[in-house]
């Protein structure tokens, strides 16, 4: 879920998606690599027609490039601060995601619908390039509207639409991913890029490798274990948060659509959440190191907040700030109090307490635990909730020191630990 999602005061986000070789698995230690608008609108001139191109007719390198090819550092001044190995590194990850995420063949067709705003949608734009060769590239900005709805209609079922977007586009009423998913056509969604700058996109990047046999692997033990516990506990440091009922459905996001009605969302992937039964049945104290804020970014305070939960509600906050307490206020001047809902078991091994991005609905992917306050989430439905009061949905991670689904621990050393 977004790290703000409700009405006003906090401007409203784009929905987040909300996820519709089963190995035995031990202790899955990181990796090596992990250890490291509407659009303005457009001339004259360009609205006639799409600026469409097939990747094939295209030059490598993008439209800004400099014509001036004895610069000392040519290859990263393509992409900005985004390193030409790290491209060819993206490519590979976006080309096995095509291949066992969203299982694009050689035969469906693709459209990549891209921006120039900033360097890492520059580096992805190239990275698609070279992974979707045949795929036809679509510059938002440089074309109107109706010119990047035709390109949707001319799409068919089960062909894949890929966008790239430095925020997020905007075609007035026309809810794109949703509208696409209803055509049946597949959708890998990249949004609020410009929010990860610098060493940030290197982090993203890492974050689009695709190993199935963790993901597939621990994804589903994970969701088989929580959906046969009847009860859970998070350790964040000598505090305990302690989930007394068992566990709804949980649901996954890991790159396995098997029995899903569409395929693909927003990536990176790498999560499996769920949430207590009972609400009230959630008591204790727990320690967060970050919150999302009212901008949408990950807000990382110098010392972690303590959270004491009784009931399911938030009851107070110990080493808060006014940024922590703001957000509280503003859930509380419209829901009348704090509700703790989801339970997430983020997955994604490139992300960290010591490896963050700027955008916390990427960050919602981090390995780990992360929960929600506020009262809405569209997945589970509540008695208690009616869904035109249930405004906030707000992302807060736990350190993590261990988690327990009934007394087996599942969670050790910042990694999963799941047979």
């Amino acid at each position: 879920m977004a790290a703000w999602s409700g009405a006003a005061p906090p401007p409203a986000a784009p929905p987040f998606f909300a996820p519709n070789l089963n190995s035995p698995m031990s202790l899955i230690a990181p990796s090596a690599a992990a250890a490291t608008v509407l659009a303005a609108a457009p001339s004259a001139e360009s609205s006639a027609a799409p600026a469409a191109e097939s990747a094939d007719e295209s030059t490598a390198a993008p439209a800004d490039e400099s014509a001036d090819e004895s610069s000392d550092h040519p290859a990263a001044s393509r992409y900005g601060a985004i390193a030409e190995s790290e491209v060819e590194r993206a490519a590979r990850h976006l080309a096995d995601l095509l291949a066992m995420a969203v299982e694009h063949g050689p035969g469906q067709a693709a459209l990549i619908v891209y921006d120039t705003r900033c360097d890492l949608n520059l580096a992805l734009t190239e990275a698609y390039r070279r992974a979707a060769p045949n795929a036809t590239f679509i510059d938002f900005d440089s074309v109107t509207p109706e010119a990047v709805l035709a390109a949707f209609a001319a799409m068919a079922a089960a062909d894949l639409v890929v966008l790239i977007q430095s925020t997020s586009f905007r075609l007035e009423a026309f809810r794109i991913r949703i509208e696409l998913f209803k055509r049946g056509l597949k959708v890998i969604e990249h949004v609020h890029l410009a929010r990860m700058p610098g060493a940030q996109g290197e982090y993203y990047i890492d974050s689009l490798a695709y190993d199935p046999a963790y993901y597939r692997g621990v994804g589903h033990a994970l969701k088989a274990r929580i959906d046969r516990a009847q009860s859970g506990r998070v350790d964040s440091g000598g505090e305990q948060l302690v989930f007394g009922s068992p566990f709804e459905s949980a649901k996954l996001n890991i790159g396995d659509y098997s029995g899903m009605n569409n395929i693909g969302g927003q990536f990176p992937l790498g999560e499996v959440f769920t949430e207590a039964r009972e609400l009230e049945a959630v008591n204790g104290r727990v320690r967060i190191f970050v919150f999302g804020d009212t901008s949408f970014h990950v807000n990382r305070p110098d010392t972690p907040i303590t959270l004491i939960v009784e009931q399911g509600r938030v009851a107070g906050a110990e080493n808060s700030t006014p940024e922590f307490d703001n957000m509280l206020a503003i859930i509380r001047a419209h829901e009348g109090e704090v509700w703790l809902r989801e339970l997430g078991f983020g997955m994604n091994r490139a992300f960290s307490r010591s490896r963050l991005v700027d955008d916390i609905g990427t960050y919602e992917r981090m390995c780990g635990i992360h929960l929600s306050l506020g009262a809405k989430h569209g997945v589970y439905a509540k008695p208690q909730f009616k869904r035109k009061d249930a405004r906030y949905h707000v992302d807060v991670f736990a350190v993590t020191e261990a988690v327990y689904l009934d007394d087996e621990r599942i969670y050790q050393d910042g990694a999963w630990q799941i047979a």
